[in-house]
């Protein structure tokens, strides 16, 4: 299944000039199997949800992007946002409590190089990333954002890769232009809120970008990987030896 984990729809989100009956039609005429609804600080009623779900006969779910002292966090569980939710801390606490997921969205925006010609300071930036409290906490992070370069997605995927984390994908649609370049794949049928998070806790995920290049220079994010399970455990190995690697010596 091919579901987009981070869209945006007018008025709920007051920077998006979509409205969901047209993200939904557009979305499933790109071949898109389902997507969360993940406005800004904000959250949809549930009974709204289901209805705009049966009246396309199309998976839509409900989220929250949530603008944390950390950076952006897109939520599966709370289903209204409450105070205190832009401490990362007491956002995983909600989560939890709600039996819900958490995974960062556009990493780049919160760690890039100030020079992007220099090595340096992508070697800095990924310093202060590994540093980001909010990437301890969350499941995944998205690392094909369907509305940044290929570069600004590099950095975001080569995050990812430091700390060995499963990666997510979404067209973070504001427009018209942007449904339909980025999707998550899943090898799992998914149907419901609680399955999207059975499978992103698991790491059973794969970014794709659906324009295969445009939003990601790394091929492998081109299409889903012939072996998910496969991909998921070397992913979950090099995760562990990560952590090892950190624990303080005693």
């Amino acid at each position: 299944m091919l579901i987009d984990l981070h869209t945006h729809t007018y008025p709920l989100s007051w920077d998006s000039q979509l409205n969901a009956d047209e993200l939904v039609a557009r979305s499933m005429e790109a071949g898109l199997d389902g997507i969360v609804l993940s406005e800004h600080d904000w959250a949809w009623n549930p009974d709204e949800v289901a209805a705009l779900a049966k009246r396309h006969n199309f998976l839509v779910l409900h989220g929250i992007e949530v603008n944390t002292d950390d950076g952006h966090i897109l939520v599966i569980g709370p289903r209204r946002y409450s105070y205190g939710m832009h401490h990362t801390r007491e956002l995983a606490r909600l989560v939890e409590a709600a039996d819900g997921v958490m995974w960062a969205a556009h990493p780049n925006r919160r760690h890039h190089p100030w020079d992007w010609e220099s090595e340096k300071e992508w070697q800095d930036a990924l310093d202060r990333a590994e540093r980001n409290e909010a990437y301890g906490l969350v499941a995944a992070l998205e690392v094909v954002n369907g509305r940044y370069s290929p570069r600004e997605n590099l950095m975001s995927q080569r995050v990812a890769e430091r700390l060995a984390m499963p990666g997510t994908a979404g067209t973070d649609s504001h427009r018209v232009e942007d449904i339909g370049k980025a999707a998550t794949y899943f090898d799992r049928d998914i149907k419901t809120a609680a399955d999207l998070v059975e499978e992103l806790r698991a790491g059973r995920c794969w970014p794709v970008d659906l324009t295969t290049g445009g939003v990601s220079s790394d091929a492998r994010y081109h299409q889903p990987p012939a072996d998910l399970e496969a991909e998921r455990r070397a992913l979950a190995d090099r995760r562990a030896a990560y952590l090892a690697s950190r624990q303080p010596l005693p």
